[in-house]
This record gives structure tokens, C-alpha cells and sequence, in this order.
């Protein structure tokens, strides 16, 4: 049955008592480099310092800590990938529950590592399906047929209300706040503390930020229900979800202002600017609402600006498609087919005529035809800047360069690069 509900009637302050000796209250730290830049007051909420590194934990204990004696001894189960996961993990060691995690066979080692850490003994981990939906669909199966309880990653009240302590903690630091951002994925912490917010900062303009490529709270917001999406970008892995809960879209129509979308690559640049400057390690999902700014920069000057960075599980193996998807979004980094003369000095010659003096080829190999012949040549060409791409252009042109620009919204841009 579809749970909904009004905002106001959450328990914020029984949900608090119970977390409070098990979560801890994360800093929410003055970021003079943000505030600089912005000509504003930018403080960042810093749940990447959570426990489990991320601010799952809330939602998951404050409903496992609710469940009856029967369901207890049970046992519980829940299907993710990443933070979830561990949150849940985190959980059953503190409760002393036994538990199943359910998590896609290609989940990387160091995730299904971080989660037996936590968990220890009191979990087992399932690889199953292809897909977080097929794993999804296995663990639903699972838990009916043993007759377990099933933890959400979002879409439940007891979930929800932890995740609203997030909030709590945020408007006890720092009173006054005219905006804040929120990363959204399922909803369960942008219903929570959106609505937290509503109560008890009626004033504070509250914005949704989810990846461009997997809008479901934006779609949903225009559509008057969930929406399931048929085809999601799922880089920012800890926020792309091809559909919103039930219970959170109830309560996130109501007390999200405004809901805008970032791009991945855009994402990227913000979690290599967070690292290099301010020393902060934080996930795709984790740099949306800073990466944002840019957007709100007129809005936001001399205000009053709360961030929430909602995780830090970044694994180091994805650095370099983040700075390869970095790279693409500013313009630096650029792929090309080049069907070279078949002469001496072609190659020679691209190289002195057709690059600029701070053009560097990074990539370069020969593409094999069916019948053994070579043909074109894969090309990746990083620049200085990103005017330097015109000029690249005009040279292959006037060079009279026989080539194919691979974009990345291109299909053979999967195939190739």
C-alpha cells in the first residue's frame, strides 16, 4: 500500500534520541574558498564524515532500531551498491540484527569490502544480477520468501525521519539560512530535511539538484507523480535512480522550491577543484550542490548558503574517468577518426601544421578493418585552453584534414573511447 503523509506529522525528536548515540553530528564547516569565489556565506555540511562516510546510516538505524521482536529475529535485507549498504551493515553489527545485503555482481570489491567491514559478522553479501534493478528484484523475492523485512533505500517514513536529522543538526549550527541545497536521488533526504526545513526555517529557499542524466524528481515535479525513466546516466551512482519513491515525491512536491540539474562532467570538475583546493574527497553524489553554484551565483551573493555534502565513498579506480569526464565538460579534451594520406610525412606533418604548440596527443591507434587493412586513426588531443579548439578546427580544415569529431553524446563514442 502507498504510503503518504504530511510533513509536519514526522518525529523529528524521537528519531533524534535514537540516532544520537549511534550517529555522529558532522561539522558544517565555512568554506572560505566557495564564499570568496560566490561573494557569499557558503558552509558545507559534511556528511562525507559520517560514520560510514555517508548519511545513510540515519535513515537505516532509525528504522531497524522500530522493528518488533519477531521481525528482529527474522532478520532484514536490502538491495544497493554503495552507501545504503554500509549504512545498513553499519546498523545490523550496532542492533545485533542478522542481515542480507543484495548488491550487482559488477559492484567493485572495494564497496562489497567497505560493507563486510561494517557489518562484520552480522551480514552476508549476495551478488546477483547484472543490474541494481535485477539485484533489486532478486532481494524483493528473497525477503518474501523468508519472510524478512525489507529496508529501502528511501521511500519509507522511518527513513525519511532519519534523514531529516541531518537538518536538525544544520539549523542548530547555523540559524539563518536563505538557501539551501539538496542533493537528490530517490528523495528520502530531501523529503526529510526539506521538510524539517518547512517547520522550523520557513524562509530558507530550499533547491533540489539532481544529475542531468537522471532527472526522476524533475520529471516526476512535472508530471504530478513518480515517473519511471526510461534510460538514466548512472556516473553519479549514490543520486541516478529511474524512479522516485511514493512517500518521498509526496513530500518533496511541497517543500522543494526549485529543482535543477547538473551535468556529470560538470559534477566531475567540482570533485577535482574540492580535492585540489580544499583537500576534501568527496562522491559523484556528494559534489552536486556545490557544483551547482555556478547556476545561483546572482541569487546567492551576500546570502546565506547551506551545501549538503552527502557522501565521501569515492573509490580511487573511478579518478580517472573523473578527470577524463572533467576534461570533456571544460572543452580541454577531444576525440577525432583522421583518415590519413597515404604518403610519407602525413603523420609528420598533422603534428607540426595541424596541432597548436600547447596541443598534446594522449591517445593514438589505428582502427583494423575487416579485411586486416588499416584504416582511420583514433585521435585524443588535450588542450590548453579551451579557445584553442576553434583554432584546431580551422587548422584540420584548412590542412585539408579528412576527419570525424567523437562527441560523447555520440553512440560510437561508447564503443570507441
Amino acid at each position: 500500500m502507498q504510503q503518504t503523509l504530511s510533513y509536519s506529522s514526522l518525529d523529528f525528536t524521537g528519531t533524534r534520541e535514537r540516532l544520537k548515540r549511534v550517529v555522529k553530528h558532522t561539522p558544517l564547516t565555512f568554506s572560505r574558498n566557495l564564499s570568496r569565489k560566490y561573494d557569499c556565506q557558503i558552509y558545507l555540511k559534511r556528511e562525507d564524515l559520517q560514520v560510514v562516510r555517508s548519511y545513510k546510516l540515519r535513515g537505516a538505524y532509525n528504522m531497524m532500531s522500530r522493528l518488533s521482536a519477531d521481525q528482529v529475529k527474522n532478520g532484514v535485507v536490502c538491495a544497493s551498491a554503495g552507501n545504503h549498504a554500509q549504512g545498513f551493515a553499519y546498523s545490523c553489527k550496532k542492533l545485533q540484527i542478522k542481515g542480507v545485503v543484495f548488491m550487482p555482481i559488477i559492484t567493485p570489491n572495494q564497496k562489497v569490502s567497505q560493507t563486510k567491514m561494517f557489518g562484520e559478522d552480522w551480514i552476508e553479501v549476495v551478488l546477483t544480477g547484472d543490474t541494481y534493478d535485477d539485484c533489486a528484484k532478486e532481494a524483493m523475492e528473497f525477503t518474501r520468501q523468508q519472510y524478512k523485512v525489507f529496508i529501502p533505500a528511501f521511500d519509507d517514513i522511518r527513513i525519511i525521519e532519519g534523514q531529516a536529522t541531518v537538518g536538525m543538526e544544520i539549523l542548530e549550527d547555523q540559524s539563518e539560512i536563505d538557501y539551501l541545497f539538496l542533493p537528490v536521488g530517490g528523495g528520502g533526504l530531501s523529503a526529510g530535511v526539506g521538510a524539517y526545513f518547512k517547520l522550523f526555517s520557513p524562509k530558507t529557499i530550499i533547491v533540489g539538484v539532481e544529475p542531468a542524466g537522471a532527472p526522476s524528481m524533475l520529471e516526476a515535479i512535472k508530471a504530478g507523480h513518480p515517473v519511471t525513466l526510461n534510460n538514466i546516466e548512472r556516473f553519479v551512482d549514490g543520486a541516478a535512480v529511474k524512479r522516485v519513491g511514493e512517500v518521498t515525491f509526496s513530500i518533496c512536491k511541497d517543500v522543494i522550491d526549485d529543482m535543477t540539474l547538473v551535468p556529470e562532467g560538470k559534477i566531475c570538475s567540482t570533485i577535482l577543484q574540492l580535492y585540489n583546493q580544499d583537500a576534501i574527497v568527496v562522491e559523484p553524489a556528494g559534489a552536486m550542490t556545490i557544483a551547482v553554484l555556478d547556476d545561483y551565483a546572482d541569487k546567492i551573493k551576500g546570502k546565506n548558503v547551506v551545501c549538503i555534502v552527502s557522501g565521501g565513498n569515492n573509490d580511487i579506480d573511478r579518478m580517472q574517468e573523473i578527470k577524463e569526464r572533467s576534461l570533456q565538460y571544460e572543452g580541454l579534451k577531444h576525440y577525432f577518426l583522421i583518415r590519413f594520406a597515404q604518403r610519407p610525412g602525413a603523420l609528420k606533418e598533422f603534428v607540426s601544421k595541424v596541432l597548436g604548440p600547447n596541443d598534446d596527443i594522449i591517445r593514438f591507434e589505428y582502427m583494423q578493418k575487416h579485411n586486416k587493412e588499416t584504416g582511420p586513426a583514433l585521435v585524443g588531443i588535450e588542450l590548453k585552453t579551451k579557445s584553442d579548439y576553434e583554432v584546431l578546427i580551422q587548422n584540420l580544415h584548412q590542412f585539408q584534414i579528412n576527419f570525424t569529431e567523437i562527441k560523447p553524446e555520440d553512440n560510437l563514442f561508447g564503443y570507441l573511447i
